[in-house]
């Protein structure tokens, strides 16, 4: 595998460097951030759910619909003590808070609890539900890597309430990171479905970026897929391209990877080159893919105005900012994001 090209800073040349004010990409993906214990072995020690209840230095991380609870006007999570909630339909232990080197003792016990509807709205005034896709880029890393935990924990329960082999009703066990069918004492773990994510470039360096069919017009991002079984990363990132542009790309480099829970996703990111002496006219599948654009970093800055790019929250966002060597902006927002 190739060393991983180093991305020009806008308004640099290959030889020169980025202007001294000029500001720096995120040095990891807006979602891969965590500071926290997630101390498994925790999860199956008898009378733990009582002992947190009964910690005065326990924290709850409330959650309704996907969404987390925040208070109003501060970039992170409202974490309460179990005793000013309401009882909850649902209960995850995500960990513990990582102490200060040479503290002694463990840190602040943290669990999810899932409201539903009518329990939701007994949570006190001052506060709000909200999505992941508009708070966490905002969120430092204990909070970010506590939402998306809670989140994709909260979404895997909602889809296996029932077991897969004979449709028996499923409990939770293990402090909410196993569910086990009675009637078979068959146990069910929490899955994550792995999914490429491609920054294409040419041997101008232009990337191609393209918009999907279920988007709204003038949304453009990189291309993604998900992995198919018995395939390898490296050969979803080949096949994807191809299918979904027409392209045959080659120098497939690994650059970091997020968690993606909308639902159950872990978006591994890519770089691919246009293989040489391939064709560089991008074809659009014509079902995923409407249209496919390649830009340069002048023309990417000038259509800031007519397109909209991802999200601050997804890694494609992260990735045409590692590209273009400085933050991105765009006029048009990003609805889903």
């Amino acid at each position: 595998m190739l060393e991983p090209d180093v991305p020009t800073p806008a308004g640099a040349t290959r030889e020169g460097t980025a202007p001294a004010a000029q500001p720096t990409p995120a040095p990891a993906p807006p979602l891969a951030r965590e500071h926290l214990d997630r101390d498994a072995s925790a999860r199956t020690a008898p009378g733990r759910e009582a002992a947190f209840d009964a910690d005065p230095e326990a924290l709850v991380l409330a959650l309704h619909d996907g969404r987390v609870l925040v208070r109003e006007g501060v970039d992170g999570l409202e974490l309460r003590h179990p005793s000013t909630l309401p009882a909850p339909g649902l209960r995850c232990f995500l960990g513990r808070t990582l102490t200060d080197p040479g503290a002694s003792g463990p840190g602040a016990p943290i669990e999810a609890w899932v409201y539903d509807a009518d329990a939701s709205a007994a949570i006190a005034p001052g506060t709000r539900w909200a999505g992941l896709r508009s708070v966490a880029a905002a969120f430092g890393d204990r909070d970010a890597g506590l939402a998306v935990e809670a989140v994709a924990l909260a979404n895997w329960h909602a889809v296996n309430r029932f077991c897969p082999a004979c449709g028996g009703s499923t409990e939770v066990v293990q402090s909410g990171w196993v569910r086990r069918c009675p009637a078979e004492d068959r146990l069910l773990f929490p899955r994550t479905d792995p999914a490429v994510i491609v920054l294409v470039t040419d041997d101008d360096d232009r990337v191609l970026l393209g918009s999907n069919a279920m988007w709204e017009q003038n949304r453009f991002s990189v291309l993604a897929g998900f992995v198919e079984p018995g395939e390898s990363l490296e050969a979803a990132v080949v096949r994807e391209i191809a299918e979904e542009a027409g392209l045959a790309v080659d120098r497939v480099e690994y650059l970091g990877s997020q968690p993606w829970p909308f639902p159950a996703s872990l978006m591994c990111a890519f770089a691919a080159r246009v293989a040489p002496g391939a064709a560089t006219a991008a074809v659009p599948d014509g079902e995923e893919i409407l249209e496919l654009r390649w830009f340069d970093r002048d023309g990417i800055a000038e259509a800031s105005g007519s397109v909209a790019l991802p999200g601050p929250t997804s890694i494609a966002r992260w990735m045409l900012e590692r590209w273009y060597g400085a933050p991105l902006e765009s006029s048009l927002p990003w609805s889903t994001s």
